[in-house]
């Protein structure tokens, strides 16, 4: 059965008004004017599963510093890919007593044990990007991103919209629960043939040579659907490589993606809003530890999925030249 058709211009708006290594750490803040108000001083820990290179991750970074600068937040960032390590991480992060953690979920059975210890040592945590159908069983206080299948299901129904045959769905993480539910969410609502093709981001080389050698062997491949910025810029090459005519659309931006939609060699992206998502885990931990407040209801605080297009690319580039989209 299909779901619900899904308006993929529903977050743009409304979202936006609210407003590097593999286990690299850093720390961001400012101390508070003299004249302000008095808060109490806070760590807040950020631990995503950033792959060294991905630059989505520094558009997050970018908005959970520019939270933590405002508040007054000493912000303390590490990431790791792999999900033994990401749980590490977070396991460290209560071992110091941090006031605060903000963690990325796309393997929530390996990240249960340090969450519970988290739960146990009093420290509250909000998820973000990954994990939107697990948070709430795992004693997570709140959750900001978008709903992957959903946005899957948009990108399909946009698919249909132009009338394109067959597509290969490239996923760059195996195993990661938001990534699957993108491409899950595409099949359900494609009416053409969709198959789903499995690289490695941390080797993009080995990205560029798969997708084009799926394109040789499926020369009725009318587009590759991939779900990050970086992996859509490698596929471009790759179709080149192939000597295909396959077009290219995506999930998610960056500076160099942008200048793709706007050259018309990408036709268009899916948009989650990332710096919102860092921005509002930082913020809404802030607020919790020095007000009291939650944000969302019990429910997840969505930042997406919105479409970037010829229609509307150049108010986005404005964004992307500081860096926020």
């Amino acid at each position: 059965m299909k779901h619900a058709r899904y308006s993929p211009a529903l977050a743009l708006g409304a979202a936006g008004a609210l407003l590097l290594a593999t286990a690299c750490s850093s720390e961001g803040g400012r101390e508070q004017p003299a004249d302000g108000p008095e808060t109490p001083d806070l760590t807040i820990a950020m631990i995503t599963h950033q792959v060294q290179g991905d630059t989505f991750w520094d558009i997050v970074r970018t908005g959970a510093e520019d939270s933590a600068a405002k508040s007054g937040v000493d912000l303390e960032y590490s990431s790791d890919p792999e999900a033994r390590e990401q749980a590490s991480l977070v396991q460290n992060a209560v071992d110091r007593g941090v006031d605060g953690i903000a963690v990325t979920l796309p393997s929530p059975d390996t990240m249960e044990g340090a969450l519970a210890a988290a739960e146990e040592a009093g420290i509250p945590v909000v998820a973000l990007n990954a994990g939107i159908d697990h948070w709430q069983e795992m004693g997570v206080q709140q959750y900001f991103g978008t709903d992957e299948y959903l946005a899957g299901v948009a990108f399909g129904e946009r698919l249909n919209e132009e009338g394109v045959g067959d597509v290969v769905c490239v996923i760059h993480e195996q195993g990661n629960v938001g990534l699957e539910s993108r491409c899950e969410g595409l099949a359900e609502e494609f009416d053409g043939d969709s198959e789903t093709l499995y690289v490695d981001s941390a080797n993009m080389p080995e990205v560029r040579s798969s997708i084009a050698s799926r394109l040789e062997e499926s020369t009725d491949t009318e587009l590759v659907a991939t779900l990050g910025a970086p992996i859509a810029v490698t596929a471009l090459d790759a179709v080149d490589d192939a000597g295909s005519d396959a077009g290219v659309a995506t999930f998610d931006t960056n500076a160099e993606l942008v200048a793709a939609l706007q050259d018309g060699q990408v036709l268009w992206a899916v948009d989650q809003q990332p710096y919102l998502q860092g921005y509002l885990a930082v913020e809404s931990l802030w607020l919790f530890k020095t007000n009291g407040n939650t944000l969302g209801g019990g429910q997840p605080v969505l930042t997406g999925p919105a479409f970037i297009d010829e229609t509307n690319i150049d108010e986005v580039a404005e964004y992307a030249e500081r860096g926020t989209r």
